[in-house]
C-alpha cells in the first residue's frame, strides 16, 4: 500500500463530518444486506490483525465476524500469545505485522501505544479501544441514534458518569457533528478538555448534578463506573458514584422519546438501574450490534475509500 494513503482511524476527529456522513451510509447499507442474507465481500483475500492487550468480548467478535462476513481473514494476537508481550519495541512490532496484513486493529491501554504503532505501520490502524478514547464505540452509537431517530445535528446528549474514553470521545463526536453533550460526572473524575482533545468548550455543558445533565435530553448514556484498568479504584469509585446511577428519574426528565445507550459490559443497580437498561427506551442491543456494521463499513473506508 503507498504509504501516502494511508488513513489511521485512532480518535473520532480522525475523519471529517462528510466522511462521517459517508460511513453512515454504507453502514446502512451494508446492515441491509446482512439482514436480507445477501453476501457483500469486497475485502476478499484481505487480512485484518486484531492486537488485544485488554480483555474483551464485543470488539473481538464485531470485528471478526464483520471481516469474515465481508469476505476477509483475521489473526488474532494477544500480549501473552506473541512477541508483544516480550519487549519486542512496539515499532518493530508495527514494520513486521503490517507487511503480512491489510489492517491492523488494537485494544491497549495508552493511546500513545497506539500512535506509535501507527507511526510505523505500513497499512491502516483502528482503535479498538485505548484508556483515553473508544471510536467505534461511539461510531455505532450515533449510527444507532440515526436509525431510532434521524440526524444527530442540534440534538442534545446527556453523560452521566465517569468522565472516561467514553466521554471523551462523545465531546470529539459533538464538534464533529454538530450536537451538544451534558456532561455531568463525580467531582475528581470530571473530563480533561486537552486530553479529549477540543478545540472549545463550545459543544459540551458540565452539570453537578445528573438530573440536571439530562434534562430535555434526546439520549441518555452511561458507562461502567470502574474501567479496565482502574481496579485498584473500585471500592472508592462506588462511594464516589453512588448518585450517578441512570435510573428512571432521570428517564423522565429527559425527552419522552429520550433513548437509553449503554456500551456493556452492565452493572444493573450501579451505574444503571435494570427498569432503565431492559426497559422500552433502551437500544443497547442494537446499539452492541451495529458496532459490527459500522466497524465494517468503516474497514471498507480504510481500504477502499468511497465506493459509488
Amino acid at each position: 500500500m503507498n504509504t501516502k494513503t494511508i488513513k489511521h482511524y485512532l480518535q473520532f476527529n480522525d475523519l471529517t463530518a462528510a466522511e462521517y456522513a459517508y460511513i453512515f451510509e454504507r453502514a446502512a447499507f451494508i446492515k441491509k444486506k446482512f439482514k436480507a442474507y445477501e453476501k457483500h465481500q469486497p475485502l476478499a483475500d484481505r487480512t485484518l490483525a486484531m492486537i488485544f492487550e485488554k480483555a474483551s468480548t464485543r470488539t473481538r467478535v464485531s470485528f471478526e465476524a464483520g471481516m469474515y462476513q465481508m469476505g476477509g481473514s483475521v489473526v488474532h494476537l494477544t500480549t501473552d500469545g506473541s512477541q508483544l508481550g516480550r519487549a519486542e519495541p512496539i515499532e518493530d512490532s508495527a514494520k513486521v505485522i503490517s507487511r503480512m496484513v491489510d489492517l491492523v486493529m488494537i485494544r491497549t491501554y495508552e493511546q500513545t501505544k497506539i500512535e506509535r504503532f501507527a507511526e510505523h505501520s505500513r497499512v491502516p490502524v483502528i482503535n479498538g479501544l485505548t484508556n483515553e478514547f473508544h471510536p467505534c464505540q461511539i461510531l455505532a452509537d450515533i449510527f444507532t441514534y440515526i436509525e431510532h431517530r434521524g440526524s444527530i445535528l442540534g440534538k442534545t446528549i446527556a453523560w452521566v458518569g465517569d468522565g472516561n474514553n467514553m466521554a471523551n470521545t462523545w465531546l470529539q463526536a459533538s464538534e464533529i457533528l454538530g450536537f451538544t453533550v451534558h456532561v455531568s460526572t463525580p467531582s475528581g473524575y470530571e473530563v480533561d478538555q486537552d486530553i479529549a482533545g477540543l478545540r472549545s468548550s463550545d459543544s459540551y455543558k458540565v452539570f453537578k448534578d445528573p438530573m440536571q445533565a439530562c434534562a430535555g435530553a434526546d439520549l441518555v448514556t452511561t458507562d461502567v463506573w470502574t474501567s479496565m484498568g482502574y481496579e485498584a479504584e473500585n471500592e472508592a469509585r462506588k462511594t464516589a458514584f453512588a448518585d450517578w446511577c441512570v435510573d428512571q428519574d432521570m428517564m423522565r426528565n429527559a425527552k419522552p422519546d429520550a433513548l437509553f445507550m449503554h456500551c456493556l459490559p452492565a452493572h444493573r443497580g450501579e451505574e444503571v438501574a435494570a427498569e432503565v437498561i431492559d426497559g422500552p427506551q433502551s437500544v443497547v442491543w442494537e446499539e452492541a450490534e451495529n458496532r459490527m456494521h459500522v466497524q465494517k463499513a468503516l474497514m471498507e473506508y480504510l481500504l477502499l475509500g468511497q465506493i459509488n
